[in-house]
């Protein structure tokens, strides 16, 4: 009996090429918003003074974590000033931020429906086991596909990347809600939304931090792998001394990535 080959990458192909058929207007509307987000964001963090966003920035990490985390951040943009990275690091901050954002407005609902509802919990896993099993760089096909070469790809790739860690841990986080906390919201006629804003998330939200904190970071490896289709910033610098066998000059790019 001859093995049967399924035409998978067929399928995927023809998928691509029906979807940007039918919605290009829509693939335009998303491009153009994107490359303008980011546009924009890269121009007001690089238009100010080096020494002026070192200080904003460094007033905002001791407002939020202590003179200890604003201490090395400014440490760590001297660094990266020194060593002539400025203009690119901010460049993956904008993918990074654009990325985030979108992960954010996708990956929470999505958490809180699934802790809601048991179905979509069990219909959401295997997809999202799925989306953090496939290789990174399978990623960039499809979007290079419908959106080309250059910043589009170079966001929405780390999107999809990034988006399961946020979903699982906003679903395991208001999962283990304490019971009693529940039913006294209810015992308080608290409504579903009430019950949601003022008892389920605010408990639940160190658990949804880490999954915020993991997405930016699985956004931030993709971002300097889309380099490959354009993306530009640090991946590109990271790509370049892969290419030329600069080690000295990936290293560097590597350091202000981290």
């Amino acid at each position: 009996m001859l093995p049967l080959k399924l035409p998978i990458g067929a399928l995927v192909e023809a998928a691509v090429e029906w979807s940007l058929d039918r919605f290009d207007v829509t693939f335009r509307a998303v491009s153009d918003g994107l490359d303008t987000a980011v546009a924009a964001l890269q121009d007001v963090l690089l238009s100010a003074p080096p020494w002026l966003l070192i200080a904003v920035l460094a007033a905002l990490a001791r407002l939020v974590a202590g003179w200890g985390v604003a201490a090395r951040g400014v440490a760590g943009l001297l660094i990266i000033d020194s060593i002539g990275l400025w203009e690119p690091t901010w460049e993956t901050f904008s993918l990074v931020v654009v990325a985030e954002i979108l992960v954010v407005v996708i990956g929470l609902p999505l958490g809180i429906l699934a802790s809601h509802n048991d179905w979509v919990d069990r219909s959401l896993r295997p997809v999202l086991d799925f989306m953090q099993t496939m290789p990174s760089f399978v990623y960039l096909i499809p979007a290079v596909m419908l959106f080309g070469l250059g910043t589009v790809p170079g966001v929405l790739a780390p999107v999809v990347f990034a988006l399961p860690p946020l979903v699982r841990l906003t679903n395991l986080g208001i999962r283990q809600v304490p019971s009693d906390l529940v039913e006294a919201g209810e015992a308080f006629g608290s409504s579903p939304w009430q019950m949601l804003a003022k008892i389920q998330l605010p408990v639940a939200l160190p658990t949804i931090m880490a999954g915020v904190n993991q997405s930016i970071m699985m956004a931030l490896s993709m971002v300097v792998i889309a380099a490959m289709i354009g993306a530009g910033g640090l991946g590109a610098e990271v790509l370049r001394g892969i290419q030329r066998l600069q080690i000295g000059s990936g290293f560097e790019a590597g350091l202000a990535v981290v």
